[in-house]
């Protein structure tokens, strides 16, 4: 068992960092943004939701990647149905990629289409400039990532579809491509529990894998349905770093959930997600979106991540309590 008492992520005192207030234009809410550290900034590519209720991606920067942000006063990226039609109810929730080999920048997205969620690819080089590649995976699909790196000359994507069926869950995924557009190999990565477990029958990617010397860090999202609704609670794990199948630990115990009011009250309450991380030294910088409603900060030692995931239990043993 884990130290539950031990807290793995702080919360910025001055929570949350960006709300809608701060959007140079009309919106309802601002949360769930990717991150990435871009010419000494911090570049935040944030979904805002719009007055109709449909969502686009806005970049905010910073010298700290705590205060002062600039925020654009246009949108970055936009729904485009009549070119993607898979657009059509707007674009949610990017994660991005630095890919060495290419040296551009991947943003993997969620597009809301007449068929449900789908996971879209976008490249930029200088966050001024986009390329969209449109849809890489069909519906229902979401919470998609790609690692920096190839694996056997192959790209690697963890994701989430739902399979609706009254005996499914929604667990987490890993596919394979040589070309980051044709995706097979599909196997799921890590199982969502069953029971009362925190991470029980829906579970999902949160920020892009993060490599340490033992393997890739997975931070995943959880949600419990209780008679009061959904709560979404972050918990760890560990991949291998040459075979990311291999899911070496697990953690039992949720280490970040909603306790402050700006998390437990929002557009959807009990709600923290977050789409992007940054490393600078020692320091992480957890960038989440709190009760769909704004942007909050947490920050973390990577070396007590470390030493918290490998003191996780294995994952076979994991698997005995899930």
């Amino acid at each position: 068992m884990s130290n539950s008492k031990l807290e793995l992520f702080k919360r910025y005192p001055k929570n949350p960092i960006i709300t809608v207030n701060d959007i140079p234009y009309s919106a309802n809410s601002v949360f769930n943004a990717g991150a990435i550290k871009f010419n000494d900034q911090i570049i935040l590519l944030m979904r805002v939701e719009d007055m109709r209720g449909i969502s686009h991606l806005l970049i905010a920067r910073s010298k700290n990647g705590v205060d002062e942000w600039i925020i654009d006063n246009k949108p970055a990226l936009f729904p485009e149905p009549d070119k993607f039609p898979e657009e059509i109810w707007g674009i949610e929730d990017p994660r991005i990629t630095y890919l060495e080999e290419l040296k551009k920048f991947a943003i993997t997205y969620t597009a809301y289409s007449h068929g449900g969620p789908l996971v879209s690819l976008a490249f930029t080089e200088d966050f001024e400039k986009f390329f969209k590649v449109g849809a890489i995976l069909p519906p229902e699909d979401k919470d998609a990532a790609l690692f920096p790196v190839k694996f056997g000359n192959r790209w690697a994507l963890i994701h989430r579809p739902i399979i609706s069926t009254p005996y499914s869950a929604a667990h987490i995924w890993i596919s394979y491509s040589p070309d980051l557009l044709h995706w097979g190999e599909h196997r799921i990565l890590i199982r969502a529990r069953e029971g009362a477990w925190w991470d029980a029958n829906k579970i999902g990617l949160s920020p892009p894998p993060l490599l340490i010397p033992e393997g890739w860090i997975i931070l995943y999202h959880g949600v419990k349905r209780t008679a009061g609704g959904a709560i979404y609670r972050l918990g760890l794990a560990l991949l291998d770093k040459d075979e990311p199948t291999k899911v070496l630990r697990r953690s039992d115990e949720w280490i970040f959930g909603p306790r402050e009011f700006y998390e437990r009250e929002g557009d959807v309450d009990d709600v923290v997600f977050p789409c992007g991380w940054i490393v600078e030294g020692d320091e992480v910088k957890l960038y989440y979106g709190a009760a769909d409603t704004s942007i909050a900060l947490a920050t973390a030692s990577l070396e007590e991540l470390r030493k918290y995931i490998l003191n996780c239990p294995a994952a076979e043993e994991s698997k005995r309590w899930g």
